[in-house]
């Protein structure tokens, strides 16, 4: 292979921050596999989830992260045909168009570094075909990050899991970067009202900018009493994002009677949440969400025909660029919750930059 060490975010112990360090590359590209130098990479709130094991312990310590980014084809292993070296790519966690392959396997400090199908903490991954978008030349590559998840999932659940209709009303909890465009999503459908909830004032600014006609801050007292009033009778679809549990009970009950209630963040192992399960007999419905149901290759290129007819921005999303040294930082501000809108890393790595250890 053309590349043969890199440097990389390495996941090595639960709750610790990530270690920055010299990875060794695998010796050949696998059927399917794709060598691709990554530019950009978004931060997601699932890898704090990955980084504290919310959903049990880890089992594939040390490993790679980051499942969002953009990048340029370096090399491309056996069987893929419809990428070629210089090609501008999406790295994306949903499965698209191409080939599957097996994940990598990195070498670090000796021992075998896991990875998924697709990881972008890293100055190159190794992707599967499948887990590659192609991207128009004359598109930002500071924006194309958001496809590989903020964007697509939050589309993808408004149309798929939602499947919210014109004049709906709809509440969402949570107004991350997922959310936010959400919120946008709901805005191309023509909603109403759109109603954003979340306990970060600038992310409620944020939210009105992505087409909020109402938001409200979990800090007020009376916020819950002040929302029943704008929908007295319940939301036709309530998405709940904090993985919560008294936020995911607060969304079942806030629905109408023959309501959605989608569920898209993931609670910590061992939470629950207490529901009366009567209505979901008469009509209301609950369902969990695994991204959207969102297809990469379809979505991506509709939303940049969309973005391109005006009708979508993804400028005010990305409210943060650092350098990729600063990556234990970024992740420290979004799990406190003071990050608004999309941090995006730069991967060029920093050679002032020390490992630690």
């Amino acid at each position: 292979m053309l590349i043969k060490t890199m440097k990389a975010a390495i996941l090595a112990e639960t709750g610790k921050p990530l270690v920055l360090d010299e990875v060794e590359m695998p010796e050949r590209l696998e059927v399917g596999q794709v060598l691709v130098k990554v530019h950009y990479s978004g931060i997601c709130g699932s890898q704090i989830g990955e980084i504290d094991a919310v959903k049990g312990p880890d089992k594939f310590l040390p490993h790679l992260l980051g499942h969002e980014g953009v990048g340029t084809v370096i090399e491309t292993g056996p069987g893929v045909q419809g990428l070629q070296a210089g090609m501008r790519v999406v790295l994306h966690w949903r499965e698209g168009k191409g080939l599957p392959a097996l994940p990598p396997v990195y070498r670090w400090r000796g021992q075998k570094l896991n990875a998924g199908w697709v990881t972008t903490f890293n100055e190159y991954a190794v992707v599967a075909e499948n887990r590659l978008t192609a991207l128009p030349e004359s598109f930002p590559m500071t924006l194309a990050p958001l496809f590989g998840c903020a964007v697509t999932t939050g589309l993808g659940v408004i149309q798929n899991d939602a499947k919210l209709k014109i004049g709906e009303s709809v509440v969402i909890l949570g107004a991350g970067g997922v959310g936010l465009n959400m919120i946008q999503a709901a805005k191309l459908t023509t909603a109403h009202p759109i109603i954003g909830v979340d306990v970060q004032p600038g992310k409620l600014d944020l939210a009105k900018k992505m087409g909020a006609d109402h938001t409200f801050s979990v800090k007020t007292p009376d916020w819950q009493a002040e929302l029943a009033q704008i929908l007295p009778q319940g939301a036709d679809v309530v998405i709940e994002n904090t993985g919560l549990p008294a936020m995911i009970e607060y969304a079942y009950q806030l629905s109408k009677p023959q309501g959605r209630v989608v569920l898209v963040g993931v609670p910590r192992a061992g939470a629950k949440a207490s529901l009366y399960t009567l209505p979901l007999h008469f009509g209301k419905v609950l369902t969990g969400s695994h991204g959207g149901d969102a297809q990469p290759d379809k979505d991506i290129p509709t939303c940049i025909a969309l973005i391109e007819a005006g009708k979508m921005d993804l400028s005010p999303l990305v409210t943060e660029i650092l350098p990729f040294a600063e990556i234990n930082h970024a992740l420290d501000r979004l799990r406190r919750g003071e990050q608004i809108g999309r941090c995006v890393l730069q991967m060029d790595w920093p050679q002032s930059v020390s490992t630690q250890a």
